[in-house]
This record gives structure tokens, sequence and C-alpha cells, in this order.
């Protein structure tokens, strides 16, 4: 079983619905059998390259409220064992870190690819790292087993971006305007940081329709709570 998961950096519920889908995927007894890589996009393509801190962007954007949005995402988040530093927390750009995920699928594997994702949202949610720096980045990939070298010279030049466009272009085609979504087989969506239960059930009922050969409704819960355009759901 394949299952895409379009996702941004920047997107705190992303990390929630990584979290829950992986606690998932630990009970689901077909785990081996499962292949999931990370597709991009972008909540804030048009961010700038030079970050700036990321309680001043949302409350320009949001106004007095976006203090009380950050506090309910981050209590939520202690319960999946996430630490969000909204205070430390930087407004970058993450088109580049996409560009990695892009070379640690190919290049690594799925698995790498995960690593690197998980330790992209805790450098840029935990550490305030800034995610749109090419030297930080390097020093992230590294963590996550990608070569040095490899990795400066893939940001010194323009590797990966017409692939990253592509699958950016092909998330719009799909109708993917929130994230995370998580597409499973390339047949069914499903939206939000849906709760473990949810996601397992899905995990069970895909796993029947490729067993059976035939067709099997999936049927999961309202989506869930995602961020679409810059802007969360509480």
């Amino acid at each position: 079983m394949k299952v895409e998961i379009w996702s941004d950096i920047a997107c705190p519920w992303c990390y929630i619905g990584k979290r829950r889908f992986e606690q998932a995927l630990a009970d689901f007894a077909g785990k081996e059998q499962v292949e999931v890589v990370y597709r991009p996009h972008q909540l804030v393509p048009d961010a700038p390259e030079t970050a700036s801190p990321h309680r001043a962007w949302l409350a320009e954007r949001y106004g007095p409220q976006s203090v009380a949005m950050d506090a309910q995402v981050a209590e939520l988040g202690r319960a999946e064992g996430i630490s969000y530093d909204f205070d430390a927390a930087l407004h970058a750009n993450t088109f580049l870190g996409h560009r990695l995920l892009h070379l640690a699928e190919t290049e690594y594997g799925p698995a790498v690819q995960g690593r690197l994702k998980e330790a992209l949202l805790k450098a840029h949610f935990t550490d305030g790292v800034d995610v749109g720096d090419r030297a930080a980045l390097t020093d992230v990939a590294v963590s996550a087993g990608l070569d040095r070298d490899r990795v400066t010279g893939y940001l010194a030049g323009d590797e990966g971006t017409a692939e990253v466009d592509a699958q950016l272009a092909e998330g719009r085609e799909l109708g993917i305007s929130a994230v995370p979504t998580f597409v499973f087989e390339g047949k069914w969506a499903v939206q939000g940081g849906q709760d473990a239960a949810t996601f397992r059930k899905v995990l069970e009922q895909v796993a029947t329709e490729i067993g059976e050969r035939r067709p099997v409704p999936v049927q999961v819960a309202p989506a869930g709570e995602a961020c679409a355009d810059g802007s969360c759901a509480i």
C-alpha cells in the first residue's frame, strides 16, 4: 500500500497529523507493506527568502487572536509528544526544504525522507531554525542521514526545482488546498489531522480493498483539523 502525505514544513497540523498517522501505522498488522512518502504543499508560497519572527507575521495577519491560536495548537501538540515553541519559530519560505525532501526520497528512500520530514518539522517548530537558510537546512539534512557534500552541492544549484514545481502543480490538480492530506493508493483522500483510530480504520479498509480486489467503501470522519492558505483550524 502506498500512502502519499501532502503537507508543508510550516504547518502545525501537519506535524500533529504525522504523529497520529504514525501511531495508527504502528498498530496496523500490515505495516511492513505500507510505503509512506511525503509530497510538497506550500501554505505561503510567496513567503520571502529572509525569515522573520513567526509571532510578528501571524499577528499582522490575524491580530491579537493569533496568540490564542498558537496556544491551542501547542496544547494539542503536547498530547502527541510535540513541543511547539512559537516564540522562537521563524516565518520562512519552505521551498528549499521541499527540494531536500525530494532528494531524500529519490536518492535515499522513503524511510530517510520520513526522518528528514520529522527533523525539519522539529527544527521549525521546536528549535527556531530558519528552514529557508541553506546552511541550516544542510545541518538538519545531515542529522537525518544525508551526505553533507551532496546536500551542499544540491542546494547550491537548482536540482529538484522542476520536480518539486511539478508535484506542487499535481497537488493543485488533485484539488488539495488544505494540509495534511493523506492519499491512499492514489484513490482515497483523508484530510486533516484525524485521530489515530480513524487512520487505522482507513488503513484496514484500504488493505481489504487491495487484498480482495473488490470495492470496499472507505468511510472516514469529516475532514479533520488542517491548514489552508496560511491559516490553521483549531
